[in-house]
């Protein structure tokens, strides 16, 4: 009896104490984990749409060396797409802003989608490094330097004093404050969005209810970004997928990204932006923090090393910069041992580390450049090779089907 009654008084002083939830009362009880936290392995659906996003750009490596033909004809993958109609290609020129690509109309048994496929360059490391990596102001579109398409009917030349108003606003209302942008990338864009803009307008306007596409890999997945944002003010509401792309801003553009293509309260497993990376890839840790630069999120992670991937292997990420994912690899991140490379990053002088010759295009030995020719090309498949069945690599494998029996 006198046992009992001292646990009963013990007990209700301990109430006293915590509160009567049992917890510390200093102590605030812990958030329930989100539902991308308990389960970040992509869905099936999902899986075998990046993978067919991965051979969809894959055939843009065919611009500016084969070729691809109308209706849709190349020597790669297109004749994987027997509902694909070639709406026009691209190129810009064999520089280091070069851009190339193709837009497509993809028609039944596909789904309805206007596609456009931008592709990576041959000269990335270049590209990424030695090519204006001094950033520029960003200004949203439309800008001073955006001009109207060249289709203009006389009632448009009419309303050009309101549509230089309405112009005006929409700039006061979509300001991006503090942004800036690599400026190789932003040249790229512009050299691009001349060459796209009126066949695009005319898909568009031909089958409105197509789901407007874009995919891209390496420096293709930067000009996708930055052609995404103005879309998107254009009010053609984009979906995107990119693999291997590169960072292209400051932290405020990054932001500003996500604000538009995964707002507030969103799940990313259902954003309209999926930026794909993979293990050991340098060029999504290219170019560097320390140079002012940062990700953005919509991140997919395919954590297998080597082809070919799993659904098991391809996770969500949160976040711009999710140490689970690609961050995970760059050694400056808290938690990585690399002290000595760590240690010469922090005494180094990065005007003296740009200009040292001794090391490959002065970029740190951390970021494995010679995964160029690998991991940055290993997504689903080995991409950027224009010849039948894609890199031999891939001529005795076998692309996943969407069957609920698989996997």
């Amino acid at each position: 009896m006198l046992r009992s009654y001292f646990y009963t008084l013990c007990h209700s002083l301990l109430l006293l104490k915590t509160g009567t939830n049992g917890l510390p009362t200093s102590q605030v009880p812990l958030s329930a984990p989100s539902a991308l936290s308990l389960n970040r392995t992509v869905s099936k659906e999902l899986f075998y749409e990046l993978e067919e996003l991965a051979r969809i750009v894959d055939i843009s490596y065919c611009v500016g060396t084969t070729g691809i033909q109308k209706p849709f004809l190349c020597a790669s993958r297109c004749q994987e797409f027997p509902g694909f109609e070639l709406v026009t290609t691209w190129n810009t020129g064999p520089l280091l802003a070069d851009s190339c690509g193709y837009i497509a109309v993809s028609h039944f048994p596909s789904p309805k989608r206007i596609i456009v496929a931008f592709r990576g360059t041959y000269s990335v490391a270049n590209t990424i490094i030695d090519l204006s990596t001094i950033p520029q102001e960003y200004a949203p579109y439309p800008g001073e330097e955006d001009g109207d398409t060249p289709s203009e009917s006389i009632i448009d030349v009419l309303w050009r004093p309101l549509k230089h108003v309405r112009r005006m606003t929409k700039v006061a209302e979509d300001k991006c404050d503090n942004c800036t942008v690599h400026l190789g990338f932003m040249t790229s864009w512009r050299q691009t969005r001349a060459e796209i803009l009126p066949s695009l307008e005319e898909a568009i306007n031909k089958y409105p209810d197509y789901q407007l596409t874009l995919v891209g890999h390496s420096l293709g997945g930067a000009v996708a970004a930055l052609a995404s944002l103005e879309f998107k003010a254009r009010g053609w509401h984009p979906k995107v997928t990119t693999f291997g792309e590169p960072r292209i801003g400051n932290q405020p553009l990054m932001k500003y990204m996500d604000d538009r293509f995964l707002p507030a309260g969103e799940e990313e497993s259902t954003a309209m932006y999926r930026r794909v990376t993979h293990v050991d890839d340098p060029v999504p840790l290219l170019p560097l923090e320390e140079w002012g630069y940062e990700m953005h999120a919509g991140e997919i992670f395919i954590s297998k090393p080597k082809l070919s991937p799993s659904v098991s292997d391809v996770q969500h990420c949160e976040g711009d910069e999710d140490p689970q994912c690609i961050t995970g690899g760059d050694s400056t991140k808290v938690g990585h041992a690399d002290d000595e490379v760590d240690g010469w990053l922090e005494d180094a002088n990065l005007t003296e580390i740009w200009n040292d010759g001794t090391r490959i295009l002065a970029v740190p030995a951390r970021f494995k450049l010679w995964q160029l020719f690998f991991a940055h090309r290993d997504y689903f498949w080995r991409l950027g090779l224009c010849i039948p069945g894609g890199d031999p690599w891939d001529w005795y494998r076998e692309y996943p089907h969407n069957e609920t029996d698989e996997l």
